[in-house]
C-alpha cells in the first residue's frame, strides 16, 4: 500500500498522523504534485474555513491533482473540510470546491441550537448491509466541530444523496455525516479524536485491500424526519493548569480561588518524560501522564492551560509544544491549549502574531487555541471603534478563526461579581444584567443580595469596564466558537457551578458554552447541566486530587437521563 497523508498546510493533521502511527500503519506526506501519482491510498484530513482550505490547495498547485487523483478511481479518505471540499460550494466561501458532489455545503441554523456543532454525536447509516458499514457503529459516538454542513435533502438533491453514507441529527436538522460511493470515503467528524470508536474505524478502511475501496454502490433515496431529540453528548473536559516548578520541570498545579503558586520538590516530579527545549532538559512527565490519565478514564477533552513564564515567548522556549506534541501521541480527544495565545515579541527581538503561535500549537497537536485576557482587549477596541462594533479584522480571535475556523478559538473570561447595595433603587447600566440571590440559596453569602459581573483580565487580579455580557456579546462577534466560563467566586470553593453565570451567558449568545469553577461533586455537573442548556463542564483540581472521578460524573449523569458518551 503507498498510503499518502495530505496536509493543505493549515489545521491539525499530526493528530491523524499520530493515529495512524499508533495503529502501526506508515505512511508519507504529500510533498508535490507528483506524489498523487505514487500514492495508491489516500487521506486528506483538517478543520478551518472552506475558504481557506481550497485557497491553500490551489496556491500549493495540489487542488486539480487532487480532483485528478480521486477520478482516478484510487481510494480516497476524507475528514471534516477533506470531505467538504468534495462538494461544489459553500455558503461560507467564493471559491467553489472540487464539484464531486453535487449539492452545497450551508450553515447550520442557530434559531434552536448553538453553532458551531461541537461534540460527540452519532452516525445513522443510509443502509446496515453487513460489511458494508465502513466501520461505522451506530451505537459509538464520534467528535464533530464544525458550522457548516452538507444537509440531507434527497428531494433537492438526489444526486448528491446517492452518496451519503450516514446521517446525524443535530437540533431539529439532518446532514450528511459520512459519503461512500466508488472508490470515495468521508466523514464529517474527526475519527482520529473520536476515541476507540475512531480507531477502531481507521483501522478497519486501512486493514481491507485496497481493492475493496474502489466500488461502494450508490446509496438508496430515503426519506428521514428528525427525532424529537438529537443525541449529542454532554461533554466533560478535565483541565490541567500547568507551569514549571523551582527546577524548571512542568508540574499540573491547582490552588483555590486563583492562586496556583506551589513549590515542588525534585522528588515530587515525574521522570517519565522529558525533552530539551531552549538547551535546558525539563521534565513532562506530570502534565504528560496526567492528560493520558484523564483521556483513560474517559474524559471528552482535555484542557492544558499554560501559566509558565514561557507563555511570554512561547515560540522560543517551547516546553508546552512538547507537552502537547507527546500528548497528543497517545490521546485521541480533543485537546485545547490556552495562555500565550497573543502577538509577542521574543527576547531577540522577534516578532510573534498570535497566528503564527496558535499554527505552532496546532501543528504540535492541538484542536483549539484557548485565548483570555487578549479577548477582553480586542472586545474594549471592538467597542471604541468608530463607528462601535466595527471590525478591523487584527485581533488574535478574528485572524486565528479566519484560519482555521471559529470552532479553533476558545475564549476563557474570568468574572468577578459587583455587589449592589440597593438592587431596587441601582439604575446603573448593568441594570438589566443584575442577578438576585435566593432568600433560601444554599449559599448564605448570596441570600437575598443582588449583583452583576465584572469582566477581569490577567488571571482576575485586574478588573475593566466592562460586563460579562458585554464581553460575551463581543467575542462571539469577533468569531470565537466557544466561550469558557470561569467564576472568580466559586473557583476552588467546592460549591458547585455558577448557574446564574452560566445562565447569563448562555442566554446572551449562540455558539457553545463551557461551565467552569466551583465542581465539588459529581452532583455538581448534574446540577448545571439540568439547571443551564450549557453544552459542557469542566473541572480540575477534582479530578486532579480524585476527589471525584470522571467515571463517577458519567454515571451520575446518565441516572439523571442525562446522555453522555461511556
Amino acid at each position: 500500500m503507498g498510503l499518502y497523508l495530505l496536509d493543505y498546510g493549515a489545521g491539525n493533521v499530526q493528530s491523524l498522523a499520530n493515529s495512524l502511527t499508533s495503529l502501526g500503519y506508515n505512511f508519507k506526506w504529500i510533498k508535490d504534485t507528483a506524489d498523487f501519482a505514487e500514492a495508491t491510498s489516500l487521506i486528506f484530513p483538517g478543520v478551518g474555513a472552506f475558504e481557506t482550505a481550497i485557497g491553500h490547495l490551489q496556491s500549493r498547485g495540489l487542488f486539480e491533482p487532487l480532483r485528478a487523483y480521486i477520478l482516478s478511481g484510487k481510494p480516497y479518505f476524507g475528514i471534516c473540510i477533506g470531505m467538504q471540499v468534495l462538494f461544489e460550494s459553500s455558503t461560507e466561501a467564493t471559491s467553489r470546491g472540487l464539484g464531486i458532489i453535487p449539492c452545497p455545503v450551508e450553515r447550520f441554523d442557530d434559531a434552536d441550537k448553538a453553532v458551531p456543532h461541537m461534540g460527540w454525536n452519532a452516525a445513522e447509516l443510509i443502509t446496515t448491509t453487513a460489511n458494508d458499514t465502513e466501520g461505522v457503529n451506530a451505537s459509538s459516538y464520534y467528535y464533530f466541530v464544525h458550522s457548516y454542513c452538507a444537509k440531507y435533502k434527497p428531494e433537492v438533491y438526489p444526486d448528491a444523496m446517492h452518496w451519503v453514507h450516514s446521517t446525524t441529527q443535530y437540533g431539529q436538522e439532518l446532514f450528511v455525516s459520512s459519503v461512500r460511493k466508488g472508490n470515495v470515503f468521508a466523514t464529517q467528524f474527526h475519527p482520529e479524536k473520536s476515541g476507540k470508536a475512531g480507531l477502531a474505524l481507521l483501522d478497519e478502511w486501512l486493514r481491507k485491500p485496497e481493492s475493496a475501496h474502489t466500488h461502494a454502490p450508490a446509496a438508496p433515496l430515503i426519506t428521514r424526519t428528525p427525532a424529537p431529540k438529537h443525541k449529542l453528548t454532554k461533554r466533560i473536559v478535565a483541565c490541567m493548569d500547568v507551569r514549571a516548578n523551582d527546577q524548571g520541570d512542568l508540574v499540573v498545579t491547582k490552588g483555590d480561588q486563583y492562586d496556583v503558586r506551589e513549590r515542588s520538590s525534585p522528588s515530587s516530579t515525574a521522570t517519565a518524560t522529558t525533552v530539551e527545549t531552549a538547551g535546558a532538559v525539563r521534565n513532562l512527565g506530570k502534565p504528560v501522564a496526567l492528560a493520558s490519565r484523564y483521556y483513560a478514564e474517559g474524559a471528552d477533552e482535555l484542557c492544558l492551560l499554560n501559566i509558565t513564564s514561557f507563555r511570554h515567548s512561547p515560540l522560543q522556549d517551547q516546553p508546552m509544544l512538547a507537552v502537547v506534541r507527546a500528548a497528543a501521541q497517545s490521546i485521541f480527544v480533543p485537546l485545547t491549549i490556552g495562555g500565550g495565545i497573543k502577538d509577542t515579541v521574543d527576547p531577540d527581538g522577534t516578532q510573534r502574531s498570535a497566528l503564527e503561535v496558535a499554527g505552532a500549537y496546532f501543528r504540535a497537536g492541538a484542536d483549539k487555541v484557548s485565548i483570555g485576557s487578549e479577548a477582553v482587549y480586542a472586545v474594549e477596541r471592538l467597542r471604541a471603534a468608530s463607528p462601535p462594533y466595527t471590525r478591523d479584522g487584527t485581533s488574535a480571535i478574528e485572524t486565528i478563526a479566519a484560519a482555521y475556523g471559529n470552532q479553533a478559538v476558545v475564549v476563557s473570561i474570568d468574572p468577578r461579581r459587583v455587589y449592589v447595595d440597593d438592587p431596587a433603587a441601582y439604575d446603573g447600566p448593568y441594570k438589566s444584567e443584575l442577578v438576585f440571590g435566593a432568600a433560601d440559596s444554599a449559599v448564605e453569602a448570596e441570600r437575598g443580595r443582588a449583583w452583576w459581573y465584572q469582566c477581569t483580565v490577567s488571571g482576575g487580579r485586574e478588573a475593566r469596564e466592562m460586563s460579562v455580557v458585554e464581553l460575551a456579546r463581543g467575542v462571539e462577534m469577533l468569531g470565537a466558537g466557544e466561550i469558557l466560563v470561569n467564576s472568580i467566586d466559586r473557583d476552588g470553593t467546592g460549591l458547585g457551578f455558577d448557574l446564574a453565570l452560566v445562565s447569563l451567558i448562555k442566554k446572551n449568545v449562540k455558539i457553545p458554552v463551557v461551565a467552569s469553577s466551583g465542581a465539588g461533586t459529581a452532583q455538581h455537573f448534574v446540577d448545571v447541566f439540568k439547571g443551564t442548556d450549557v453544552e459542557a463542564a469542566l473541572a480540575a483540581g477534582i479530578f486532579h486530587r480524585e476527589e471525584v472521578g470522571i467515571a463517577e460524573v458519567k454515571s451520575l449523569l446518565k441516572a439523571a437521563n442525562i446522555n453522555v458518551r461511556e
